[in-house]
């Protein structure tokens, strides 16, 4: 069972891309938009974030470069997808929106039955991403 936030906490994303360039734009708008951003480069360090930080939405990429020093199990993002709905301790019903740089026709349908909430290709639309986050929280977005 989780903690309730108090009323007017910010909703914390994790953030999971291998490109730094994506972390941070998405960071930046998240943080602008009002949320607590927690990141992550690949699927190992949000495997642990997940645990640590008890994140309200993830932002998912799905392929990873593999980390040939870690030598432990390559997460890829159906992996973290397949982990989270294994879970027991409430993270199973954390949102996951992808947002990936592979072929969408090959990955989208996929993505959503292995329980997505949503599928963005790179470059991603932050204008409709952050809807998308609004909608997965059950916000109202803030007026324009």
């Amino acid at each position: 069972m989780t903690d309730p936030q108090p009323i007017g906490a910010p909703k914390k994303i994790l953030v999971v891309d291998d490109n730094l360039v994506i972390r941070k734009v998405v960071e930046m708008k998240l943080k602008a938009g009002g949320y607590e951003v927690v990141t992550a480069k690949d699927g190992s360090a949000a495997v642990s974030s997940i645990h640590k930080e008890k994140p309200d939405l993830i932002l998912l990429d799905i392929l990873f470069p593999p980390d040939l020093m870690e030598g432990g199990m390559s997460w890829d993002g159906f992996a973290i997808m397949r982990w989270l709905h294994n879970m027991m301790s409430g993270a199973n019903d954390v949102p996951v929106i992808i947002i990936s740089g592979t072929d969408p026709a090959k990955y989208r349908d996929r993505c959503l039955a292995a329980g997505a909430t949503a599928y963005f290709q790179k470059p991603i639309n932050l204008d409709e991403l952050m809807a998308t986050i609004h909608s997965a929280l059950g916000e109202t977005a803030p007026a324009a």
